[in-house]
């Protein structure tokens, strides 16, 4: 059996059964399935029962942290069940009038209905507003199918909605708490850029390097520079390093005398802006000195302080 890599305890677990032992294709003929006979169903079903629904009553989760579905991706996989069905069943729960929310499958489910299929396998779970939240966050992290963006703003909804800090969420996710803080830093951005990130026209490590970046008008240089395609992550730090050093309209002055700097203290600070994601100043020369960190909230300064070893 292929080894299962999972988010701390992991979706089985959040989902309190193992999906796989109750896979098994699903014939495409049309079904007509009654309301009453739906109701029947599901009324006799237990957590580890799959029955046949209908597909018009599955709806959207309102909390599913992908927004975006790859139409190209989508028919792949509609032509896919065509041949074989739905082989791994849709989680869902009863919304009480009538139709049910699914809590994951949804790609699964939009396949299905432009492959056709009248009904698809489905298991209902009755789940709180937050564990729903939780679940659809944790399917979609398993498979890598949310972008940058879509995962920060699905991090910052289960925080707000939950209550609960960056240590409880990146707990609950199985990821370490710099990651997830990272993660939500991006939701600092201008939301022209985090669209872009959106698009995968700038990447997670452009990025970082636009977060470095203190004055906004410097920013937006380096964010056009960005657009243009010819800048590596590497080269965008260096240049964030920069501007951070250049005397703006914010009365931002250099902080040490960049030419007559060492080299080798000019390739450290990109290592320590690549590392930590902030603006970083060295000052001094190869044999003292003192580093400049800059943070702008708490939460940066406990991100901080975790990178370096806390």
């Amino acid at each position: 059996m292929a080894r299962r890599i999972g988010l701390g305890k992991g979706l089985d677990a959040l989902l309190d059964n193992n999906d796989d032992d109750q896979l098994s294709p699903v014939q495409t003929e049309e079904t007509d399935v009654s309301v009453k006979k739906i109701e029947d169903a599901v009324q006799t079903a237990s957590s580890q029962t799959t029955v046949q629904l209908p597909v018009e009553k599955l709806i959207a989760n309102p909390g599913q942290p992908r927004k975006n579905f790859d139409e190209a991706e989508l028919n792949e996989l509609a032509e896919s069940i065509k041949i074989y069905g739905v082989i791994q069943p849709i989680i869902a729960a009863n919304a009480g009038d009538g139709t049910y929310i699914i809590i994951a499958g949804e790609r699964r489910t939009r396949a299905a209905r432009l492959a056709g299929l009248s009904a698809v396998p489905v298991i209902i779970r009755e789940y709180t507003d937050q564990k729903r939240l939780e679940i659809s966050l944790i399917e979609n992290i398993q498979r890598a199918d949310l972008n940058p963006i879509e995962e920060a703003a699905a991090y910052k909804n289960l925080m707000d909605y939950s209550g609960i800090s960056q240590d409880e969420l990146a707990a609950r996710m199985g990821k370490n708490r710099s990651t997830v803080a990272n993660a939500l830093r991006l939701l600092r951005l201008p939301v022209e850029m985090q669209k872009s990130i959106e698009e995968g026209k700038v990447s997670s490590g452009h990025a970082r390097a636009l977060l470095s970046v203190v004055n906004s008008k410097a920013r937006e240089k380096l964010y056009s520079d960005i657009l243009k395609g010819d800048l590596s992550v590497r080269a965008a730090e260096k240049r964030a390093a920069a501007l951070n050093s250049e005397k703006t309209g914010d009365k931002e002055k250099p902080a040490v005398d960049v030419k007559k700097r060492p080299p080798e203290v000019d390739a450290m600070t990109q290592k320590f802006i690549s590392r930590l994601g902030t603006k970083v100043i060295i000052e001094g020369d190869l044999n003292k000195g003192r580093i400049l960190i800059d943070y702008y909230s708490m939460e940066d300064l406990d991100r901080l302080y975790e990178i370096l070893g806390g």
